[in-house]
């Protein structure tokens, strides 16, 4: 037995142009019902007839059309309790009211009016019975002397018989209405923690990319800074090897032995950097790898990385470089020196070779100044040049105009401060402080 409500189940399938019902097994059922209390009620009717004194066959048609009504059961379950209480005088309509009291108890109708329904259908099933019970009992024993039906047997059977007929489709449409409240309850509940899954893995999805998209720009820094450097340096020296290899033979060799140590430093560094990208791969692992391992394999190639690259006392051999290759280099160190964080001397470092590649890029036989200052709770560095020399040659090096870009960004990233413009002497300065701690910004 189904009760208002039931077309929600998963179960069945759906009907279309059934009028209220949403599936056609609870047509069938309702139909059903509906025939079965109208044969019911139309053979009650033929004793109401006799009663009332009525002909019989409106009596009948009297018992079907109350009958009948249990097939709006799930549309208007008030009118067909209602209907089952105004009948109750005439006898008839037991099923159409069980199932009615069922129904409204299983059904979203407010409580206070399914407690005063049922109520009033208590007390009118049990005055019919008990006034019933004592006609049948006064004319079974109108003789006898010793039994008087008014007492406590009446009213008591009378109540027994009336509660054995209401209170089981009461309590049970109530465990079935509130039963399917929680599995409602439940299913709102498990569809709003699958919307919230999915919102997780919307925004895991995000952050796996925009880890991924930071991956390749890092990777695009360290592969500008060691490639430009490196380069630049080596077609320095080439243009240097090329004016003196007729007028000084010794140094045209030395030159070469330094483009020759500068390609293979280059060379090196690409080969470390490839290698830490290659170490989160294993052998034979599909192409297609989930964006959430991407983060991962970013944040450890990131760490390596930072371990393993440069540091600040690598920045004299950094301008020895420049100085081999013709540039006058001064380097000044302020302060005390100290170990500060990976990340931080290697963002030190990077910013001074990215400003003396600059230099050998766009400010030929330029002077320069390179100023490190060790603080009590940060780190600063500034390259400073004066104006080209008209009388170098230009290497005509090439610039893709990320150099200050890459800068800026490893500075902020750490949470420091970068500064960069022409000077009043017609060169250029390039500013950078580091905290010491190296926050991420």
């Amino acid at each position: 037995m189904t009760a208002t409500g039931a077309h929600r189940d998963a179960a069945g399938t759906p009907a279309r142009g059934w009028w209220w019902w949403g599936r056609r097994r609870g047509a069938v059922l309702d139909i059903g019902l509906a025939l079965m209390s109208a044969l019911e009620c139309a053979l009650e009717g033929v004793g109401f007839a006799g009663k009332a004194g009525l002909p019989v066959p409106l009596g009948v048609l009297f018992g079907l059309s109350v009958g009948s009504v249990l097939l709006v059961r799930r549309k208007w379950p008030i009118a067909v309790v209602l209907v089952s209480i105004a009948v109750a005088p005439a006898e008839m309509g037991y099923l159409m009211g069980m199932v009615g009291l069922y129904t409204l108890a299983a059904s979203e109708v407010p409580r206070r009016i399914t407690a005063a329904l049922a109520g009033m259908s208590t007390v009118a099933v049990f005055l019919v019975t008990m006034v019933r019970l004592r006609q049948d009992i006064t004319q079974a024993d109108a003789g006898r002397q010793d039994f008087d039906p008014s007492g406590w047997y009446v009213p008591v059977v009378s109540l027994f018989m009336t509660l054995g007929l209401n209170a089981p489709p009461v309590l049970t449409g109530l465990y079935v209405g509130a039963r399917r409240r929680l599995m409602e309850s439940l299913r709102e509940r498990a569809d709003s923690l699958e919307q919230e899954l999915s919102s997780l893995a919307d925004r895991a999805e995000q952050r796996a990319q925009w880890a991924r998209q930071e991956e390749r720009t890092r990777i695009a820094r360290e592969m500008h800074d060691v490639v430009a450097h490196r380069v630049s340096l080596m077609v320095v020296h080439a243009a240097a090897l090329q004016a003196v290899a007729l007028k000084d033979p010794q140094k045209a060799v030395r030159n070469a032995a330094l483009v020759g140590d500068m390609g293979r430093q280059a060379l090196s560094e690409l080969r470390e950097m490839l290698g830490v990208l290659r170490e989160d791969v294993p052998a034979g692992a599909p192409s297609a790898v989930p964006l959430a391992a991407v983060g991962r394999a970013a944040a450890a190639a990131a760490e390596a990385a930072s371990e393993d690259g440069p540091c600040l006392d690598a920045l004299e051999a950094l301008v020895e470089q420049s100085r081999a290759a013709g540039v006058v280099v001064e380097l000044t160190v302020l302060g005390e020196a100290r170990a500060y964080g990976a990340e931080v001397e290697r963002t030190a470092y990077r910013v001074v070779q990215e400003a003396l590649t600059n230099v050998h890029k766009h400010a030929a036989g330029a002077k320069v100044v390179v100023r490190l200052a060790h603080r009590e709770a940060e780190v600063a560095m500034q390259v400073e040049n004066g104006p080209c020399d008209a009388a170098v040659a230009d290497a005509r090096l090439p610039s893709g105009g990320n150099g200050l870009v890459g800068m800026r960004e490893r500075v902020t990233r750490l949470g420091g401060v970068f500064v960069s413009g022409p000077t009043d002497a017609g060169g250029f300065r390039v500013s950078a402080v580091l905290p010491a701690t190296g926050r991420a910004a």
